[in-house]
């Protein structure tokens, strides 16, 4: 969902950088073979992830939900040159594509793949991370939150996609539905928590820059 009228959204991103060939090849594969091609971070938020990621330019970047492995080619590029790239999805039926795509990239050998439950998997994971891309299932947002805060440095940059949620993060929210109740109460925190300091952009579904004091 979009929250600009479609004139001003299109205008933004015509006057925002191309995206990359190859970001346009795996973009083409992934909306000819893949269910959900929606989830796809896209060529304007993945140059605003690109933008972040060299503004930050961090050392150790952590990604939670890969899909097809479109963000984390946004991500990589601002990542230093002697850097790491960790990403964890539960998919394995996505696992070959991310790989075709990430070693045709030349971050290739820098990206490192996880294959599971990521609640199990980053208490595993032995590094330092600088910047952490949260883009999975929405529930455990804030299980991912508490994982992270205990490990993540001073000055780490956490980054929330979807948190506007289509727009039901202002609208009467039905009993059922878990997503959105979970990420009423995750943009709270990052709001309130006195660690941290946030702000929310309305661009595309919502994504959040939160930096760790």
């Amino acid at each position: 969902m979009n929250f600009l009228p479609e004139n001003i959204d299109n205008y933004a991103v015509a006057h925002s950088q191309p995206e990359p060939e190859l970001l346009q090849q795996l973009s083409r594969e992934t909306w000819q073979k893949v269910l959900a091609p929606r989830m796809l971070s896209g060529h304007f938020q993945g140059r605003v992830l690109s933008m972040l990621a060299k503004l930050v330019n961090p050392k150790h970047i952590l990604e939670i939900g890969t899909y097809t492995g479109y963000s984390a080619l946004c991500l990589a590029e601002g990542m230093q040159k002697e850097g790491t790239l960790h990403t964890i999805d539960i998919n394995e039926e996505l696992f070959d594509l991310q790989r075709k795509y990430f070693d045709l990239s030349g971050y290739g050998d820098r990206i490192v793949q996880h294959l599971g439950n990521a609640l199990e998997i980053i208490p595993q994971l032995d590094t330092t991370f600088d910047l952490v891309f949260i883009d999975a299932d929405k529930r455990n947002y804030l299980n991912y939150l508490e994982l992270l805060l205990p490990v993540l440095p001073s000055g780490a940059v956490i980054l929330s996609d979807n948190v506007l949620w289509s727009g039901k993060v202002v609208e009467k929210v039905a009993p059922d539905d878990v997503d959105t109740q979970v990420l009423l109460e995750y943009n709270k925190a990052l709001n309130n928590h006195p660690k941290l300091e946030t702000v929310l952009l309305p661009i595309r579904d919502g994504l959040t820059i939160t930096r760790v004091k």
